[in-house]
C-alpha cells in the first residue's frame, strides 16, 4: 500500500527544519559565543513551542501513576536530543552542512536498522536483510561523494 503524499511531505518539511534549525543554532552559537546558550536558547524557544501546542490541545499533564509506569529510558529522550543539538552547534561550521547531515543519516541509518533487527526500545522486529544494507551501503557512499 503506498504511503499518502501528506505524510511524505510532512516528514520532508520536518528534515528541512533539523537542518535550518541547525544553521540557526550555530549563527546563534557565534552570536553569543557560546555552544551552551545557543544550545539553551534552543531547548527554551522548543519547551515554549511544546507548551503551546499542549494548550491548544487541550492534553492534560500524566498523572504520577502514569509517569511512574514509564520505563526510565523512555523519559532520556531529551539527553539524546540535547546530545544532538550540542554536537550540531559545534560541527556543522566545522563539516559544513551537507556533510554533517549525510554524516547524520548514515548514523540514523546504522541506528535504525540495529533496533528494527533486534527489536530494541519497542521498536517491531524487522531483520537486517540484502535491501536494507544495500540502503546503507548507499548511504555511506553518499557520505563519500557529498565530502568536501
Amino acid at each position: 500500500m503506498p504511503i499518502p503524499l501528506f505524510p511524505i511531505l510532512l516528514a520532508v518539511g520536518a528534515g528541512a527544519s533539523i537542518v535550518v534549525q541547525q544553521f540557526l543554532n550555530a549563527n546563534l552559537r557565534n552570536a553569543l559565543n557560546s555552544a551552551a546558550w545557543s544550545g539553551f536558547a534552543s531547548y527554551f524557544v522548543g519547551l515554549l513551542c511544546m507548551t503551546i501546542l499542549a494548550a491548544v490541545l487541550r492534553d492534560p499533564l500524566p498523572s504520577a501513576a502514569e509517569a511512574a509506569r514509564i520505563p526510565w529510558w523512555a523519559w532520556s529522550g531529551g539527553l539524546f536530543g540535547a546530545t544532538f543539538i550540542g554536537l550540531a552547534i559545534f560541527l556543522v561550521p566545522e563539516l559544513g552542512g551537507a556533510t554533517f547531515f549525510a554524516l547524520l543519516v548514515t548514523g540514523q541509518m546504522f541506528a535504525s536498522v540495529t533496533l528494527d533487527h533486534f527489536g530494541w526500545l519497542g521498536v517491531a522486529e524487522r531483520p537486517i536483510d540484502l535491501p536494507r544494507l544495500a540502503g546503507v551501503a548507499l548511504l555511506i557512499a553518499g557520505v563519500v561523494l557529498i565530502r568536501r
